[in-house]
C-alpha cells in the first residue's frame, strides 16, 4: 500500500483507553484493508468490563492501546466518543464484527483460523461460520487448555498456522486473556491479524442467546447477559458498571473545560 492509499482514523478517550472512533463498515473495511497490505497486528473489542480491567493494569491498557483497531465493544464507548465529538462513530459489537468480516471475506481465498472455546465450540462455530458465510475458508481450529501454554503446546500451535497460513486468526477467550494472548503473539504471526471477539465463539454456536437490537441500542445488553448468567457475572457487573459511570461522569465534567482529545491512525 502507498502512502497515498494510506487511511486515518480518529480514537475517543475512553478512562485512559483509545477506543477506534468508527463504526461496523468501517471497521470490516480497515481489516480487510490491513489484510492486502500483508500487515500483522490485533484487533480489540473492548466495552466497560475491558476499560474497568485497564484501570487497575497500566499493563493491560497498553496493549489496549497498542491495538491496530480497539472497537467499541459497547453503546457506554459510542457515547463516550460522540461526546468528544465523534459523530460517526457507532457500536462494532465483536460477534456481528466476526459474522460481517466474514462474509465480506467470503470467496476472496483469505482463510481463517479459530482458537478458544470449550472442546468442541471451535469445531462447531467453523460449521456455524461457513452457513453464515458460504465460501468462507476455515483452515484450522485449535482448544487451547485454561492456562498458559506449554512449550509443546505453543509449537504445536505455530506448526498448525504454519501450515494453514491464516490470514486471521479469531480468539474467543475471555478479558483480558485474549488480549494479552494476542499481544504476545501478534508480532510472530506474519501477515496474520489477530481478533479477539471473546463471547462471540458461544454466540454464534448457540450458547448464548443475543439480545433484541433494542436492547443493545438501549445500552442494556450487559443486563441481557447477566440474567443469561447470573452467578458468573454479577460481581464483574455490580463492581464495573457503577464505577464505570462514576469516572466518566468525571471525565466528561473535564472534558467540558478542555480540549477534546482526537488521536489519529494509520495503515501506511
Amino acid at each position: 500500500m502507498t502512502p497515498q492509499d494510506s487511511e486515518t482514523w480518529d480514537e475517543a478517550d475512553v478512562l485512559g483507553v483509545q477506543v477506534s472512533a468508527i463504526g461496523l463498515e468501517r471497521a470490516v473495511a480497515l481489516a480487510l484493508r490491513s489484510i492486502q497490505a500483508g500487515k500483522s497486528g490485533y484487533i480489540c473489542a473492548s466495552g466497560v468490563h475491558g476499560v474497568m480491567e485497564a484501570q487497575a493494569d497500566p499493563s493491560f491498557r497498553s496493549i489496549l492501546n497498542g491495538a491496530f483497531l480497539n472497537l467499541p465493544d459497547g453503546m457506554p464507548m459510542t457515547w463516550v466518543g460522540r461526546f468528544q465529538g465523534h459523530t460517526q462513530m457507532d457500536r462494532v459489537f465483536g460477534p456481528d464484527f466476526m459474522k460481517a468480516l466474514c462474509q465480506a471475506s467470503a470467496g476472496t481465498g483469505y482463510r481463517h483460523f479459530l482458537y478458544g472455546g470449550a472442546p468442541g465450540v471451535a469445531e462447531e462455530l467453523k460449521q456455524s461460520l461457513e452457513h453464515l458465510a458460504p465460501g468462507l475458508l476455515v483452515v484450522g481450529t485449535y482448544t487451547p487448555p485454561f492456562r498458559q501454554l506449554t512449550h509443546d503446546e505453543e509449537k504445536d500451535l505455530f506448526n498448525l498456522l504454519r501450515e494453514s497460513q491464516p490470514h486471521i486468526v479469531w480468539v474467543g477467550l475471555s478479558t483480558p486473556k485474549q488480549e494479552r494472548f494476542m499481544a504476545q503473539y501478534a508480532a510472530r504471526m506474519q501477515a496474520t491479524l489477530m481478533i479477539g471477539v471473546g463471547a462471540a465463539f458461544d454466540y454464534h454456536t448457540g450458547r448464548i442467546n443475543d439480545s433484541p437490537r433494542w436492547i443493545k441500542r438501549a445500552g442494556l445488553q450487559w443486563l441481557h447477559r447477566l440474567l443469561q448468567d447470573p452467578r458468573r457475572l454479577w460481581r464483574r457487573y455490580l463492581r464495573n458498571n457503577p464505577a464505570f459511570l462514576w469516572k466518566i461522569i468525571l471525565q466528561m465534567l473535564r472534558q467540558r473545560h478542555t480540549a477534546r482529545p482526537r488521536r489519529a491512525s494509520t495503515i501506511l
